[in-house]
């Protein structure tokens, strides 16, 4: 008669851990197999040492590689899958001979566990059983005190070699994560974990239950020292305030108003991410709001771009409810966009009680500037060309006022369907403080799919070339457009001309 195999799971580290029956097994198994890298040092073995005793058979399998490279002909996985039918052939001769083998396994054998692949070329030849063990992500709850998931959540567990967007992509679609085999692979997992905006949410444990057990926030984690036996834990957020209830009741809602930045999520702040990631309503303007990935349990409220005075009071309404509000606004909120809007609302005194943020993001200014060089290196201005919410008379004013004060502008809104004259009344009005040959700079949709960025001049500026989607940098007296074989570049330095005979130099050289 053959002998029985055993796929006997240890827990995760602590041999206390070690169940009653896998304790039993190894005390009495004919042969005791466990795996270590080259260095033969096997976790699974130091576990197991209590239960063992004199006169076992041990097979120590010793992988080929773990990071290393290889020369053979079927690469990593090549001499993997010989490492592997070289071990069940092992393990197979003890079997016919009669003897029952255990093979160790940390934590649960069938759970990301190198047993399995025993299990899968012997169970069927063999008389075969599993006992499973404590997992390594149950032990990484316990240690912190903080509950996994609860009633309808869910629970996703990840491996961190997965791609940093496709990893961030699972992230935010749970409510709960474990993301298993860091090591080396950290630092692309906290980049999703940062990509998710659940950065502050998460938790790293290494070496849950052993003397060598080390908690702390995932984002406090020096990457370099970082083993394999770790895990990043997100844990479930109807519990966040676990270990403070009474505090959790006394917090009233909030509002807090972000920017996305001007385009993707690579283009919005940490802060911003996470705040996203922590909120029950996200409120903003349909495009805005469609941006952002959906949460389980997360309400998105999408509007109409007109309604912004309502869009506050909706949002600070259900912060009086407890809820926590995040209202978003493309670029940064406090320029042309939500953060007026709310803060004008919540002064109200019905709102006098309620909590207030404002949390920055990149503009589209900055954002086209970045594309053209530094056009915004000196002094300028941000105006908007919209006359929904101020007269045309008082944008005319502005402009030749920044323009007679020789400063740079950025122009928002400069053009929509319905407004499509104020460009060129723009540009002639301008031409009356600057030379035709002033850079100009024209970003559509920077940082998206369609971005597009044209350098002209203002003389030259073409009004059709400017929609809704556009934002112009206009440059002072001093801005310079360089042609470079490497790329154009247009730059307003930080000097500025000693007299004003300079200055006038300077715009008979551009005539």
């Amino acid at each position: 008669m053959s002998g029985r195999l055993w796929g006997v799971g240890l827990g995760p580290g602590d041999p206390e851990l070690v169940t009653v029956k896998a304790a039993r097994l190894i005390g009495a198994a004919d042969v005791i197999a466990f795996h270590s890298a080259r260095h033969g040092r096997s976790i699974a073995r130091s576990v197991a040492a209590p239960y063992l005793r004199d006169g076992q058979v041990e097979e120590h399998l010793v992988y080929p590689l773990t990071t290393e490279t290889t020369d053979h002909p079927g690469g990593y996985q090549g001499a993997m899958d010989d490492f592997y039918a070289d071990c069940a052939a092992r393990l197979a001769a003890h079997l016919d001979a009669g003897r029952d083998v255990v093979v160790l396994a940390e934590g649960d054998p069938l759970f990301y566990g190198s047993y399995m692949h025993m299990h899968k070329r012997l169970a069927d030849r063999y008389p075969c059983e599993v006992v499973p063990g404590v997992t390594s992500v149950s032990a990484a709850a316990a240690v912190l005190g903080r509950p996994l998931c609860e009633r309808d959540e869910i629970l996703t567990v990840l491996p961190g070699t997965l791609p940093p967007d496709v990893l961030a992509e699972r992230l935010r679609s749970t409510d709960a994560a474990a993301v298993m085999k860091l090591g080396r692979t950290f630092g692309n997992v906290r980049e999703a974990f940062e990509l998710a905006g659940r950065a502050d949410e998460a938790w790293y444990v290494e070496r849950a239950t052993t003397d060598a057990q080390r908690t702390a926030r995932l984002a406090d984690v020096d990457p370099d020292s970082v083993p394999y036996f770790s895990l990043a834990l997100l844990p479930s957020p109807m519990n966040t305030a676990f270990q403070a209830p009474a505090v959790a009741e006394a917090t009233p809602g909030s509002v807090t108003v972000v920017g996305l930045g001007p385009a993707g999520p690579e283009w919005m702040t940490p802060e911003v991410r996470a705040a996203l990631a922590t909120a029950d309503d996200v409120i903003g303007y349909g495009p805005y709001v469609d941006r952002l990935p959906d949460r389980a349990r997360q309400r998105k409220h999408g509007s109409d771009n007109k309604v912004e005075s309502e869009r506050a009071a909706f949002a600070l309404d259900l912060a009086r409810k407890g809820s926590r509000v995040v209202v978003v606004s493309s670029g940064d909120p406090g320029v042309f966009a939500m953060a007026s809007a709310v803060t004008e609302v919540a002064a109200e005194p019905e709102y006098a009680d309620l909590t207030v943020r404002v949390l920055p993001g990149m503009t589209a200014a900055q954002a086209v500037a970045s594309r053209a060089g530094a056009p915004l290196g000196h002094d300028y201005c941000v105006l908007s060309l919209s006359d929904r919410l101020k007269p045309w008379d008082v944008i005319a004013a502005r402009l030749g006022a920044a323009a007679a004060a020789d400063l740079a502008i950025a122009i928002y809104n400069p053009a929509s369907k319905s407004r499509t004259w104020q460009v060129a009344a723009t540009r002639d009005l301008l031409l009356e403080h600057r030379s035709p040959g002033t850079p100009v700079v024209i970003g559509r949709d920077v940082g998206g799919a369609s971005e597009s960025v044209t350098i002209t001049t203002l003389g030259e500026l073409d009004p059709a070339q400017v929609d809704m989607r556009c934002l112009l940098l206009i440059g002072s007296s001093q801005t310079q457009s360089v042609d470079r074989p490497a790329g154009p570049l247009v730059f307003t330095p930080r000097r500025y001309p000693d007299s004003a005979q300079e200055l006038v130099n300077k715009a008979g050289r551009d005539e």
